[in-house]
């Protein structure tokens, strides 16, 4: 897949993180921080899972959340002691703590219940029983009617002895009620159960509170016989067990489901149990602001990445649980005397032969379990022999050292080191913000107190085409070889690139892969086959056809001022790791190549010789298809080379992708000519929208048109190389730049109703009547001397001035199209000349569509023959010459003597001709 998506990876020498030297390497940085003592053993509590039989670090955790549904509980535990509480009992034995939890199947290792001491609870009497929950908390937590009792602070809670609802340990200080920093009063009933084996909250205040550590779960998350109830059983199926039996109890006041984020295990979609563990750790939390600040000096892609999902992970950072109860992964490099307890850390491999026991064991031993753990240390404190710790470490240990292991720093490479690093640039998927980019950040500042990449690309998510992640469990997943079959890595590249920012999620169906395989691919290839077609009848070869020293066509002067242009924004796109901007300015360049310098060059490329003209064309393209070769490159390589390699010279590089990206040269740079040539065709758009609006063929030659052209408030003039350019892409014989329009168009006077209507109420009408009906410049003169006098109606009445607005009238025959700050004034009359054309470039339109469905190769000459009435024939014998050359025809027989390969009847004016066409050759 690498290979065949063009993906550039060194494989020859590509790092592998299971070798013994980059096990050495990390090896080396794990010793350099026990030796600066971040590297600790602690008791805490761990997300565990339970099928890989290990914890997770916080940066694993974060990568695994998912919306679930969990069993949202009430449970009344029933007060048996209020000795020692400032809250007395009003009716012994009767009244219950409502205690809540959405962990059902920690229930049977509760050892104490917590509440906030400042917060007001209440005791309450509902349907013959006695409540006592938080205040704050009464409407959501109790169904139907309740009557509040007394209410009181929570301290007066405090000491409360209660009946928990598996009595499974034997402790003075179980059972009971305590103060608690963590309880809220947003949701549940401000009273949680505690189990100090299954919480961070609950295993410190199970440690502050001198609270047994009760854990009836095994490795596996299956109950142990300590629970009988739910003894060999995965806990998360116990929990309907221990719901039904306390609701047989009388114990579970209410049962709701509780939607929440839960964190699943990123590797197999375990849901994580909560436990407490013994585990190394790497005290980050030590270099927390070095590491904000490096941070902050990464170019994000897109910037929120840095600032706000790594840094509000790094502003609550928590030191890295290092070791893994895992068989397989980079062995934790520490060594524990069985005499005096010294922990060592080994930090290569001489360091494990000189203080190894058998020497030669050491030299040869492969570094992973079981090979390494039969190498024994002699201690260097006592007599006593030292023997590997049995775990491994984090993985992401692993991936977060590349930047320094993959280089076997620093045993080796110590100059190949130094001049990769800190990186320029990595990219992944957005989720590894918290995987790798955080584990390189944190590896990189501990042991070189340095930043480890300088921009980081972080890339969205693949949806399907309704827009859902893709997922092999859901079966919505595209096979990207079939894709890549059928339209080609290029074009499934070049949607990944074009489509959006990397790191918007992007939904891929057949559809949106297929697009830009006619939007660009095509367009490029359409371009190359164009010039490599007429290269080839002219035989045309760049290497002896020099580039002229200076261009004197305006469209070749233009095509390479866009193409230097176009090269800077590329360049600058991919400088600031905006490779939209880049695509997008190479899809505009293309597309002016395509649809503007080429169709506007053909007249060029088709004429016979090689004059100066027709060679600097065929230069100049070759010139722009080289370079946008090049420049495409990086984007799709395959078609890039594909075309190089049908392009290049002997003398140049033997593939575009070992030549040197184009640099845009300042004397070719022409920015006055671009605004020009953009006008130029910003008129021709709309002269086109005119002559659609006459309803006249671009076929049809027009005499004249005018143009206003001041698309920012200011007229602007087109050169005539460039005015001729719109003159023959809108086939207008005369076209001319006014700076006003209005001195040609036809003043009318129209009535004023907002004047009129108000003064001359029923009459304003008729008023207006008359108004439209003068001539416009004699009621300016007339108007401009004062009012005049009408008679409407049989009563007198003035018209003045502001009762008359003058407005301008496109004249008859005419055409008027504006947009934005254009007007286009087309003349749409027709003289017998115009029609004449008309009808023979008609005729030579219809001949060629009539070349191409008899399959006639562009360089076939042909005889031509035809037949129709004596007017039109008169008309096409006067542009015999003309014709011929359109077609390549060596012969025109007006009378269809002879047998033809393809015949045809088409319609010219509403008059019928047959035509017939035959290769000159074959007769």
């Amino acid at each position: 897949m690498i290979e065949r998506m063009g993906f550039w990876i060194d494989l020859e020498s590509a790092y592998v993180t299971y070798t013994n030297g980059y096990i050495e390497t990390v090896w080396w940085m794990l010793a350099e921080m026990f030796r600066r003592d971040l590297l600790y053993q602690g008791h805490k509590v761990l997300p565990y899972c339970p099928r890989c039989g290990t914890g997770l670090s916080s940066h694993e955790v974060a990568q695994g959340y998912q919306r679930v549904e969990d069993p949202s509980l009430s449970v009344r535990m029933t007060i048996v002691s209020d000795e020692g509480a400032q809250y007395k009992q009003e009716r012994p034995s009767k009244t219950a703590l409502l205690t809540w939890t959405t962990t059902p199947w920690t229930l049977p290792a509760n050892v104490a219940l917590a509440i906030a001491p400042e917060a007001t609870y209440v005791e309450v009497e509902q349907d013959g029983e006695r409540l006592v929950l938080a205040k704050a908390l009464l409407d959501a937590a109790l169904d139907n009617d309740y009557k509040v009792i007394r209410e009181f602070p929570g301290e007066m809670l405090e000491g409360l002895a209660y009946e928990p609802p598996y009595r499974l340990v034997d402790h003075p200080n179980t059972y009971r009620v305590y103060a608690a920093d963590f309880v809220n009063m947003e949701e549940g009933t401000g009273i949680v159960h505690t189990a100090p084996a299954f919480g961070e909250d609950d295993y410190q205040f199970g440690l502050e509170r001198d609270l047994p550590f009760f854990h009836p779960v095994d490795l596996a998350g299956a109950f142990t016989e300590a629970f009988p109830l739910g003894a060999s059983r995965f806990v998360k199926e116990v929990d309907p067990i221990i719901i039904e039996d306390l609701r047989t109890r009388g114990l579970l006041y209410r049962y709701t489901p509780y939607e929440h984020d839960y964190p699943f295990c990123w590797r197999c979609d375990t849901p994580l149990l909560y436990y407490a563990m013994d585990s190394w750790y790497i005290k980050t939390t030590a270099l927390k602001d070095e590491m904000i600040a490096n941070n902050r000096r990464i170019q994000w892609y897109p910037p929120h990445v840095g600032s706000g999902r790594l840094g509000d992970f790094l502003e609550n950072l928590k030191d890295w649980a290092l070791s893994r109860d895992r068989y397989w992964g980079t062995p934790l490099n520490l060594w524990v005397c069985e005499a005096c307890s010294k922990v060592i850390a080994i930090g290569s491999r001489a360091e494990l032969i000189k203080q190894a026991l058998d020497k030669e064991l050491a030299t040869e031993v492969e570094l992973h379990r079981p090979y390494i753990d039969a190498v024994a240390l002699r201690c260097p404190d006592c007599p006593g022999t030292m023997h590997r710790v049995p775990n491994v470490i984090d993985t992401w240990f692993d991936s977060g050292s590349m930047h320094t292991a993959q280089w076997h720093y620093p045993f080796e490479n110590e100059e190949a080191f130094r001049a990769s690093y800190p990186a320029d640039f990595i990219c992944e998927a957005m989720e590894q913000t918290r995987g790798w980019f955080y584990t390189l950040l944190a590896t990189s500042t501990i042991i070189h107190g340095e930043l480890p990449f300088r921009n980081c690309i972080a890339t969205g998510l693949g949806l399907d085409e309704d827009g859902f992640k893709m997922s092999k469990s859901k079966g919505n997943v595209i096979d990207p070889w079939d894709l890549i079959d059928r339209y080609g890595a290029d074009c499934l590249r070049w949607y990944l690139f074009a489509s959006s920012a990397p790191w918007k999620s992007k939904r891929l169906g057949e559809a949106d892969v297929k697009e830009p395989l006619y939007r660009f691919l095509d367009t490029l290839r359409n371009t190359y086959n164009f010039f490599a077609l007429y290269a080839s009848i002219d035989a045309y070869d760049p290497e002896s056809h020099d580039a002229p020293q200076e261009q004197t066509n305006v469209l070749d002067r233009w095509i390479l001022s866009r193409l230097a242009s176009t090269t800077s924004a590329v360049t600058e796109g991919l400088d600031a790791y905006n490779v939209v901007a880049a695509t997008e300015a190479l899809e505009g360049f293309l597309d002016e190549l395509s649809n503007w310098y080429v169709r506007s060059s053909r007249r060029r490329f088709w004429k016979g010789g090689m004059g100066p003209d027709k060679a600097a064309a065929y230069t100049t393209l070759y010139v722009v298809l080289v370079d946008l070769a090049k420049l495409i490159a990086p984007f799709v390589p395959f078609i890039a080379e594909a075309i190089y390699q049908r392009l290049r010279r002997s003398a140049d590089s033997p593939s575009v992708h070992l030549c040197r990206y184009p640099q845009a040269t300042e004397d070719r740079a022409d920015a006055t000519l671009e605004r020009e040539m953009t006008l130029a065709r910003e008129i021709v758009s709309l002269g086109h929208k005119a002559r659609n609006q006459a309803q006249f063929k671009v076929r049809q030659p027009l005499a004249r048109a005018l143009i206003e052209a001041a698309p920012e408030g200011e007229a602007v003039a087109l050169r005539d190389g460039v005015l001729d350019l719109v003159r023959a892409e809108l086939n207008i014989e005369s076209m001319e730049v006014v700076t006003s329009l209005d001195p040609h168009l036809t003043a009318v006077a129209a009535p004023n109703f907002s004047a009129l209507g108000p003064r001359l109420g029923p009459l304003a009408k008729k008023a207006a009547d008359w108004i439209k009906q003068q001539s416009a410049s004699d009621l300016r003169d007339t108007l401009a001397s004062g009012g005049v006098a009408v008679e409407l109606a049989g009563e007198r009445i003035e018209i003045h001035e502001r009762d008359v607005a003058f407005e301008s009238a496109v004249p008859e025959g005419f055409v008027l199209a504006a947009e934005g700050g254009l007007r286009f004034l087309l003349d749409a009359n027709l003289d017998e000349a115009l029609r004449e054309k008309g009808l023979v470039r008609e005729f030579v339109h219809q001949l060629q569509l009539l070349r191409k469905e008899a399959g006639f190769e562009v360089t076939d000459r042909v005889r031509l023959g035809y037949t129709s009435d004596e007017a039109t024939t008169e008309v096409l014998e006067r542009h015999r010459e003309l014709i011929a050359s359109e077609v390549l025809a060596l012969e025109v027989d007006p009378t269809l003597s002879k047998d033809h390969e393809t015949e045809k009847e088409i319609v010219l004016a509403e008059t019928a001709i047959t035509v017939g066409l035959s290769r000159a050759e074959s007769h």
